[in-house]
């Protein structure tokens, strides 16, 4: 590799392809990452004889994505709920507009809520929530881009709430999310 120092217009749109090449390249990996463990997390389930539910908001369905892209996921996978909006945060999973009101649509509280209708409103035994800010924009003072809450919980026990701080684009903190969601969903059983 070279390196290009900012001056001209050629330089200048040079850095930008390698910035853009490093980008497509870190996505690619999270991909194959996330792929892996899915397959992973699909045969931990299945030795447990568990099922699974995902409540997606900043993720749009790429947890759920992920796992129904594992041919057999229907012996271990129930559904998933993709929550984008309060509205349908409060309406499919019962997370309650005081909650939302109180402490946001990206909070732990939230988070807590959304896991815990993701078991009540299906068959599942595992489940994990995630509502977070993605970017480009949305952040607000204590919550920067790249802010992601998760909610897991396995049937009968506590509610655990993790906050993490995701770094790059909008695509990078999303498929980062998923890697930490099925990652831990994982370890959850070990």
């Amino acid at each position: 590799r070279s390196i290009v120092t900012p001056g001209t217009a050629t330089d200048e749109l040079l850095l930008k392809e390698t910035a853009d090449r490093t980008m497509v390249e870190a996505c690619s990996d999270l991909v194959n990452e996330c792929k892996t463990l899915a397959q992973q997390l699909g045969t931990v389930l299945l030795k447990h004889q568990s099922v699974v539910a995902t409540a997606e908001s900043c993720t749009g369905g790429l947890i759920g994505g992920f796992i129904t892209d594992i041919s057999g996921s229907s012996s271990w996978f129930d559904r998933g709920f993709i929550t984008y909006t309060n509205k349908a945060k409060m309406e499919c999973l019962g997370v309650k507009a005081q909650t939302l009101d109180s402490f946001g649509a990206v909070s732990a509280e939230t988070a807590n809520e959304m896991v815990l209708g993701a078991l009540a409103h299906s068959d599942a035994t595992i489940a994990v929530a995630v509502t977070g800010i993605a970017g480009p924009t949305g952040a607000v003072p204590g919550k920067p881009i790249g802010t992601v809450y998760f909610g897991f919980a396995i049937k009968g026990q506590r509610v655990t709430t993790v906050r993490q701080v995701f770094g790059g684009d909008r695509e990078q903190v999303r498929l980062q999310t998923v890697r930490y969601a099925l990652k831990t969903m994982i370890s959850m059983y070990n």
